[in-house]
């Protein structure tokens, strides 16, 4: 399969860059290529332009400049807000079942220290039951996390409930906003959360670059020791030019959002209909929830997800079966699970995700691939 054959449909594992944030990162490369730590002119230069990006930053996202922590990555900014959130005795961290990788994980290392866990309850849809957020024991919790926009079913939670909760029991709330931050729009300054965490490459910005919001006065303990960089929260000289590149990539997404939001609503539609017109028996995950129109999460029951996903990419299509920070594991999908889905149904479904750079027609085809492939199994019911 040539390249110009690919349909690349796992945007929410990474997008391509954009080449006008490509050009700017050429540009720092080369006329700000000194530390941004040193105090000779080269530096003072590479000093105002990673200054200059922070703001541009921070007002795309409703937050203040000094609010605003780089790190490498979405997955560093969920381990340090976790992590670094963890001030007090421990106690219990309450999530939503199927958090991100990264946020599982920090929490089970969290436990080794005697920390327990608790999950918010959810519907069938994935969406958390605000009547029985009460069932908690809020008296024991000590950090809260929530995943904003699901990164498997596109789910957008609603945060009213766990805000107001978390303000009531004066808990910390950390928001993995990494679905979230140039899909829809955020406003740091208006959410009741302490801190927020998300990345450049899901957004056509560069990877390697990431950053945390954390509440003016909230303190973190840092991950990374060994210098004074972002206020001495995070240690390690910072990488001007991804930083700049994550910034043109967010104000490319501000300057033309409206336009690509019903763009990708065109898409999900396209492809989801379409789906449905050819292959009756699919199912659309989460279809009652408010969903991103960046992602489509199909359940194709009676089939081995693992193999429908190598058939696919074998005709050109590139897709996954979830996160792709949990690839390679054996495990069923915890959201799938938790949302009280059959065996058939949740080992059967492939999330789609979308970009402004996917076409109608490529959205087509691939409706057309995938029923074909679909067809020739005889499992599918």
């Amino acid at each position: 399969m040539s390249g110009a054959d690919l349909i690349y449909l796992d945007n929410n594992a990474t997008t391509r860059i954009d080449p006008a944030v490509l050009e700017v990162m050429q540009e720092v490369y080369e006329l700000a290529f000194a530390n941004p730590g040193s105090r000779h002119t080269p530096g003072r230069k590479a000093r105002q332009i990673l200054e200059d990006s922070r703001e541009q930053i921070a007002t795309l996202v409703g937050a203040h400049p000094s609010e605003l922590i780089f790190t490498s990555g979405g997955t560093e900014s969920i381990n340090l807000a976790m992590q670094g959130l963890a001030w007090s005795t421990p106690g219990t961290i309450l999530s939503l079942p199927g958090e991100h990788p990264a946020t599982r994980a920090s929490i089970e290392k969290m436990k080794e220290q005697g920390w327990k866990s608790a999950e918010y309850p959810i519907d069938p849809q994935g969406l958390i039951i605000p009547d029985r957020l009460s069932e908690l024991e809020w008296n024991q919790a000590r950090l809260a996390t929530l995943l904003w926009v699901h990164n498997e079913t596109g789910v957008i939670q609603n945060l009213e409930s766990i805000e107001q909760l978390c303000e009531e029991n004066r808990l910390p709330l950390h928001i993995d906003a990494v679905q979230a931050v140039g899909k829809i729009p955020v406003n740091f300054r208006e959410m009741r959360v302490t801190a927020l965490s998300f990345t450049a490459h899901k957004f056509h910005g560069p990877r390697g670059i990431g950053a945390l919001l954390l509440k003016s006065g909230c303190q973190v303990k840092p991950l990374l020791v060994g210098g004074f960089q972002e206020s001495e929260r995070r240690a390690g000289t910072e990488p001007v030019s991804l930083i700049a590149g994550m910034a043109k990539a967010l104000q490319l997404w501000e300057d033309q959002r409206a336009e690509r939001t019903q763009h990708l609503l065109t898409l999900q539609t396209e492809f989801e209909t379409g789906l449905i017109q050819e292959l009756p028996n699919v199912l659309i995950n989460s279809a009652g929830a408010n969903r991103s129109p960046f992602t489509s999460n199909i359940a194709f029951p009676g089939l081995d997800g693992e193999a429908l996903l190598i058939s696919l990419d074998l005709a050109g299509i590139a897709c996954s079966t979830g996160s792709a920070c949990a690839s390679g594991s054996a495990e069923p999908s915890p959201i799938l699970v938790g949302m009280g889905l059959a065996p058939e149904v949740y080992h059967g479904s492939l999330r789609f995700s979308f970009s402004a750079q996917n076409r109608l027609d490529e959205i087509k085809t691939a409706v057309q691939r995938i029923a074909e492939i679909v067809k020739s199994h005889s499992d599918f019911e």
